[in-house]
């Protein structure tokens, strides 16, 4: 949850930051961008070194790196340092693949996919109150005191893992893949790159193409090295799996259905009347949002049951289905504030099934001794969705304008709707595994 709050705290300022910190649209942008970079090497690296030294104690490394990226950002002069901490706390989101990989090794089997939802669906709670409270601060203090907030979960979250979390113990031994660490961090830099920089460097480019051709030409070196060493930081062979590779290609989909209304409803909730927007303010849009939030905590009980008595894939298709019905609800009634109450609602609803069954496939596909590793490069993909999703609506609403306003979410649903029909027709594909069948 703390690191969820971390990811949405600037999200009520984004388009402030310029005069905030005295620099270019341009230049502020990193502050966002270096988040999503150094989070996209930190997760499935973190989970390798999880199974290597130990879940609980990566873990609180981690915290502490969450809380010093915090801290630096709340003491930052300038962009420069910004920057830094922004890169820092990016680095700390390796503790979210690693909690749940971390309740494989110390909860009983008949209450793993319990522990599982109700950690999934944190990451909703975090984001739904992370946006009130932001907006509350930046109405009412500095601006910094945002990053204080975070500071201190960091830090209760530190004490809180350090007295109670036990610890699961070492699944495996080795040398750290240090070739596979630069590979991987310099091939995902690249793709990354350029998806996030498309709409402001141009999306032909040279940087652009540059940083995705090279990005791509990096990762097949490191795929091969990967395969060729008996220690690979990720193992291929078990991301090939039928199971494994389905869960994650039905995670790039949800977390671009996700995030698809997570970008639109914020900005249509505070347009204009005169534009097609509902006229809000930034503390009662964000208000209006929290529920979808709490919806996936109120899932995680029933998310558990169906996954002990179903199985995860059942669940799996039903949140992206309940995510589809929701987006049909967006393009076919108007949207009035307790229209988007509701379809919000559902689609925290369906995301809390979604993100209780991902985890659950994926601990019960592979060896015990790769929980860690495959649950980090399954949290990658999420990420990645999210990503290509926020890219690409923010590209739509930026190149409407005046009355195609209504346009531009109508189609940013439209893609919604597709992403989530997709996730669930991959999901029918996904062999059936119970989370109990862990070997």
């Amino acid at each position: 949850m703390g690191a969820s709050f971390m990811q949405t705290i600037l999200m009520p300022i984004q388009g402030e930051l310029p005069r905030l910190l005295g620099a270019s649209p341009s230049a502020t942008a990193w502050v966002i961008t270096v988040t999503l970079l150094s989070s996209a090497i930190s997760v499935p690296i973190s989970g390798k070194l999880g199974d290597m030294y130990g879940k609980r104690a990566v873990a609180l490394v981690l915290l502490g790196v969450l809380f010093l990226g915090s801290l630096v950002c709340a003491l930052a002069p300038g962009l420069g340092t910004m920057i830094l901490g922004r890169a820092l706390q990016g680095l700390g989101m390796g503790i979210i693949p690693l909690g749940i990989s971390l309740l494989g090794d110390v909860v009983d089997t008949r209450r793993l996919g319990t522990a599982i939802a109700l950690v999934s669906a944190t990451l909703g709670v975090g984001a739904a109150i992370g946006l009130p409270v932001s907006a509350v601060v930046v109405q009412n203090a500095d601006w910094h005191v945002l990053f204080l907030v975070a500071a201190a979960l960091a830090l209760i979250n530190f004490v809180l893992v350090y007295l109670v979390v036990p610890d699961g113990g070492v699944s495996q031994r080795g040398r750290i893949d240090v070739v596979g660490v630069i590979g991987l961090t310099v091939g995902l830099s690249g793709i990354l790159l350029a998806v996030s920089q498309g709409n402001v460097w141009g999306w032909n480019s040279a940087g652009v193409l540059g940083c995705l051709i090279g990005g791509l030409i990096v990762l097949v070196a490191w795929a091969g090295h990967e395969l060729r060493i008996d220690d690979p930081l990720v193992d291929l062979r078990v991301s090939v799996r039928r199971t494994v590779l389905t869960t994650n290609l039905a995670s790039v989909a949800m977390g671009f259905a996700l995030f698809a209304s997570s970008v639109a409803f914020p900005q249509l909730l505070q347009l204009p009347g005169v534009v097609g927007g509902l006229g809000l303010d930034l503390l009662s849009a964000s208000l209006v949002l929290v529920p979808a939030g709490l919806a996936m905590l109120v899932m995680s009980p029933i998310a558990g049951r169906v996954g002990r008595t179903a199985g995860p894939r059942p669940l799996l298709i039903a949140g992206a289905m309940v995510i589809t019905a929701a987006y049909l609800v967006c393009l076919f009634m108007p949207l009035q504030v307790w229209t988007i109450v509701v379809a919000n609602i559902v689609i925290g609803a369906g995301v809390g099934l979604g993100y209780a069954a991902m985890p659950a496939l994926i601990m019960g596909a592979v060896p015990k001794n790769e929980i860690g590793s495959a649950n980090g490069v399954n949290t990658l993909m999420r990420s990645f969705g999210t990503t290509a999703a926020s890219v690409v609506a923010g590209a739509i609403i930026a190149a409407s304008a005046g009355d195609d306003i209504v346009a531009s979410f109508s189609l940013i649903f439209i893609l919604g709707l597709v992403a989530a029909t997709v996730c669930t027709v991959i999901g029918f594909f996904i062999p059936r595994t119970h989370v109990q069948s862990r070997g």
